[in-house]
Formats: C-alpha cells, structure tokens, sequence
C-alpha cells in the first residue's frame, strides 16, 4: 500500500512539472536598426513579432533604432542576461557582436538575419528578395519613357548589391535598353539623405525610383517630380500613392512561427534558412492601376515561373559592367555566389564601392 502511495506521489510530482515546463513562458527579443514606424525593414519584422505575440506560450518584447557594433552588442548582452530564451537580431551589422554574445551564453537561441556566421547556438536567415526586386524591376523596365531608372542603395554588401543585379535583370527582361542609375547613402535609415539621393537621381533624367532604404523618403522625392517609384520591405503607397507602383516586400510571420514551433516542440538547431517567393515570405505588393493590365500580366506570369522553379533569375549569359561573363550561359549561379555577390552586372551605371 506504501509502495502504491509512494508511486502515485511520484506520478503527480512528475504531471506537475511537465504541466509547469509547457506553461513555461518563450521570453523572445528583438532587436531594430530602425524605429518600427519607418514602414520599411524594421516594420516589417515587428509585424512578425506581432504574430508571434499572439501564440500560446509566447512573449515578445524589442529594442528599436539600434545602431550596429557596440550598442548591439550591449542590448543583446541586456537580453541574455535577463534569460531571453530566443533572440532575433535583424541586420547585418549585428552579425559579429551577437556571435561574440551567443558564445557566452550557451542555452540562449540567436538568429542572425542577412549574415552568414554561425554557432552551435546561432543560426541565421534572410529570404530569396532578389526574386521579388527582379519582378519589381520588369515593373519598372515596363514603365520607364527616359530608359533611365534611379536606383537609391544603403551600402555596397552582397545583399544590397544582390538585389540590385536582380532588379536590373528585370528591366532587361521587358526594357533591354534602359538604364539602371545607383546611388549609395551608407545608411540604413536616414530620410532626409534618401530623399535628397532620390534627387539627384531625378536630376540626371530617371523617371522611375527605386530603392534599398527603410524610409519612403525616395518615394517622396518621386511624387514631388511627378514620376514613378517602386517601394522596398511593404507596401509604401500611403506616402506616394500618385508614384508606387509596387513593392518587393516581407511577410516574415510564417518564419518567425515556425521557429519558435520549433523551440518549443525542442526541435530547433542552429542553421542557415533562405526561403523564397513559394514561402509566402517574399512576395510582392499589389500594382497600381497606374501599372497596364498587359504589363501586369507579364509581370506575374514571371511569378508563377519562379514559384514553379522554372525562373531562377541569375541564369547565364550574364556579364559585368565591363562586359566580361561571370556567369556562363545556361548557368544557374549557386547559392554561395549570389551570397558573396561584389558585382554590377552590365547595364548599371555606378560603382560598387
């Protein structure tokens, strides 16, 4: 009978701690390089965030306008102490002060988001953008009467560069005789310097603006000119409804659940995630109906080709500025060059630099 009771404590003791460890709330952070309100990057991922607030079990919290290097450093060193158990940090001047952070705290989970580092406790993602900007491009190529399109770029890394390329191979695809004008701010989010960038590309003739910027300072200067922009991370028509045709843009819900199913379920270990446009995660925003029905069409047959697999968008002959091929006809680039990506393919005025 003692042995009975004894066995029955036993049980109850161990229903009680498996009761109290699924209870257990995820303390999940993140971390912005912008304020949440600049309705591009950092917006972005907080809508994320948002979605993960509302999973049982789950609590988020985040940490906006984070310069990268030692301010980064000191607020995911915050976080981990405080016994975060999952932290995202979402630029790619995070990279090494979170490596350096994940090593002194072994149980803690990192994702780095555009990096390429990893440890046994940092893993690292970013989605197949170059997909969307080459959709987003052939938009642009199709609307163009100068031939010029004025392209406003953050710094001169391979993801920016990437996406560029991409773009730019889009307008080929419709306009192979326009031109794709760069100009480098070497900031993430500055309005007033993207603007005034997106200025002095409609001074030397572009009629179309693009950008890889969080603020929808380009497309400002856009409809202020009276010409056509496309927007960059989501839907930036409020702010320059007479100029946006479209958007390459993020929907990073679905990641964001999925890895802390993961945690949860004890299933997550650290590696390297690179979804695309079949995710849901890359899409792009709706057309303008400044954007011809003809155009449109064109525009999302593409889509459905990379969806399927059957566009891989970096597929030879493709060459440089210079001319020389860098990748060879029939070609598809693998993965590791597009990530370490330092070049202008042909039809690009400006310098990577």
């Amino acid at each position: 009978m003692r042995l009975l009771k004894a066995l029955i404590v036993v049980m109850m003791s161990l229903s009680l701690s498996t009761a109290i460890a699924a209870e257990k709330e995820l303390n999940v952070g993140f971390i912005y390089v912008s304020p949440i309100g600049d309705a591009g990057w950092s917006y972005a991922h907080d809508q994320g965030r948002k979605a993960l607030a509302e999973m049982p079990g789950v609590k988020t919290s985040y940490v906006e306008a984070v310069a990268e290097g030692p301010d980064s450093e000191r607020v995911m060193l915050n976080m981990a102490r405080k016994g975060y158990d999952v932290i995202f940090a979402t630029s790619f001047g995070y990279m090494d002060p979170m490596l350096k952070v994940a090593k002194q705290f072994p149980k803690t989970k990192f994702m780095h988001c555009s990096g390429f580092k990893m440890a046994d406790n940092m893993g690292n993602y970013f989605g197949r953008m170059y997909q969307a900007r080459y959709l987003s491009g052939m938009v642009a190529g199709g609307m163009t009467k100068s031939k010029t399109i004025g392209y406003v770029a953050a710094f001169p890394i391979p993801e920016v560069i990437r996406g560029i390329n991409a773009f730019t191979l889009g307008v080929q695809a419709v306009n192979p005789d326009a031109v794709v004008r760069v100009v480098w701010t070497k900031t993430w989010y500055d309005p007033a310097t993207e603007k005034e960038a997106a200025k002095s590309l409609l001074d030397v003739g572009a009629d179309v603006i693009a950008q890889h910027q969080d603020s929808p300072g380009p497309q400002e200067a856009a409809q202020e000119k009276g010409v056509y922009s496309i927007g960059y991370n989501s839907d930036m028509t409020a702010f320059a409804p007479k100029a946006h045709l479209t958007a390459p843009i993020w929907n990073w819900a679905p990641f964001y659940k999925s890895v802390i199913e993961q945690v949860q379920k004890g299933t997550w270990k650290a590696e390297s995630v690179w979804p695309g446009m079949d995710t849901g995660i890359v899409d792009l925003a709706p057309f303008s109906a400044m954007v011809p029905k003809e155009l449109q069409d064109k525009v999302m047959a593409a889509k459905a080709d990379i969806i399927a697999g059957k566009n891989k968008v970096f597929v030879g002959p493709i060459k440089d500025q210079k001319g020389a091929v860098k990748i060879a006809e029939g070609v598809m680039a693998p993965d590791q060059d597009l990530l370490g990506m330092t070049w202008f393919v042909q039809g690009i005025v400006g310098t990577t630099e």
